[in-house]
């Protein structure tokens, strides 16, 4: 399952009201013009190390389409005796659900080499995309347009490393192509064509977004010449602060990234009622949709924020093909230490819903390997690796044990 942070739009509004009034302070920690960090990668979200306030250890995604640090769950802000200064009720998508939020100020998050002090962060009540479960591992948090502002950021996904640079040191890389982005509203804006199925050309202004898993997603109602391809899966695609993003999957002929043209590159195609109030938030910039970690992850990729400029260098996962959800599951890890797998969603007439594998299952082994020894990265690899893959599934429903075999089908 793609896991979006599209709830962070409707943020944005919130936050610019008093990110501006603090004096944010990263800074690279002595002499120091560069510092490199190892990071983790899970479902082509980048996680890095934080310190909050010179005392408890947190992991935060690293985000470019959101504007100020954002904590997931009030509980660790509580823990420090945070103040607030004031409390917000946001509305999500629809207008359906309140989230309550937080504003605290004058926190300090440091990283390996490099210190942050006088940030403004907002806090929110709970967990409500519940991104710990859905990825498998711990996230408390996602830090953006304040690392981004103030460095060059290089984010390599096959070493996973993270180098930060001064920006008045940093030279520009010859094995790199660069291509110009617009900051608009804190975030990065990069304009490539999109050839579509019926060999439409489109010239699409998209948000670059590492925040997200997605490899595309591309609004219908922004050009009349975007248009869901007739070879389509309904499907969950994503959660919102309002629960999850409905929508159609399917592939694009080609995506062109200045040199680099990539075929068959998997597209969301949202709803509007689960996703146009978030996507369209911030109503003075126009866009078409956005890219996520699927394109991203098959390159090292530098953001220049300062020159607005963006570098890109294929890796070794650049001709990786697509493949979208091959088993039909969704299945979000619990318990404290991630290790309880329970199947949240099967899509209609996927293979595990014609082996008779229900909502409400716990995974109990893949392919004979327990889940003792498996993490949701893993299970979701397993699960999406190749067409035809024969995958065993021992399953606990009510107490009773099942196995459940099936082939993995490329729905697209």
């Amino acid at each position: 399952m793609s896991i979006q942070n599209t709830f962070i739009f409707f943020l944005l509004v919130l936050t610019s009201r008093f990110c501006q009034a603090q004096v944010l302070g990263f800074s690279l920690a002595s002499d120091k013009t560069k510092v490199q960090f190892p990071i983790e990668v899970y479902n082509n979200l980048v996680v890095v190390p934080i310190i909050l306030n010179n005392q408890l250890p947190l992991k935060f995604i690293l985000d470019t389409g959101v504007r100020t640090t954002i904590l997931t769950e009030k509980a660790y802000s509580d823990i420090l005796n945070l103040a607030y200064s004031r409390k917000y009720s946001i509305a999500g998508p629809g207008g359906e659900k309140l989230v309550e939020a937080y504003v605290t100020n004058n926190v300090s998050l440091d990283m390996p080499g490099v210190q942050g002090r006088g940030h403004a962060m907002l806090v929110l009540d709970q967990d409500y995309l519940e991104l710990r479960n859905y990825l498998g591992t711990d996230v408390h948090g996602i830090l953006g347009y304040e690392l981004f502002s103030r460095f060059i950021v290089q984010i390599d996904y096959e070493r996973k490393q993270l180098t930060l640079m001064l920006p008045h040191r940093f030279k520009e890389k010859k094995k790199f192509q660069w291509l110009p982005i617009s900051i608009e509203d804190t975030k990065p804006y990069i304009t490539i064509n999109l050839n579509m199925n019926d060999s439409t050309s489109v010239s699409a202004k998209l948000l670059v977004d590492s925040g997200a898993s997605h490899g595309l997603f591309l609004e219908t109602s922004s050009n009349p010449k975007i248009k869901i391809p007739e070879k389509h899966v309904a499907s969950i695609i994503g959660r919102g602060i309002g629960g999850v993003i409905t929508g159609v999957i399917s592939k694009i002929k080609t995506l062109k990234i200045g040199q680099f043209e990539i075929p068959n590159v998997i597209t969301n195609f949202p709803d509007p009622n689960s996703y146009m109030d978030t996507l369209k938030t911030s109503r003075s910039v126009f866009r078409n949709g956005s890219i996520g970690g699927e394109i991203l992850s098959r390159f090292t990729v530098i953001y220049n924020f300062p020159d607005e400029k963006i570098y890109f260098k294929k890796n070794s996962n650049y001709k990786k093909g697509f493949y979208f959800n091959m088993s039909g599951l969704t299945i979000r890890a619990k318990g404290s230490r991630l290790k309880d797998f329970e199947i949240t969603d099967i899509r209609e007439n996927s293979p595990s819903q014609r082996a008779h594998i229900e909502v409400g299952d716990r995974i109990l082994s893949v392919n004979g390997i327990s889940v003792g020894e498996l993490d949701l990265n893993t299970i979701n690899g397993f699960l999406n690796s190749k067409p035809g893959r024969r995958i065993t599934l021992m399953l606990i429903r009510k107490n009773e044990k099942i196995k459940r075999e099936f082939r993995l089908e490329d729905p697209l």
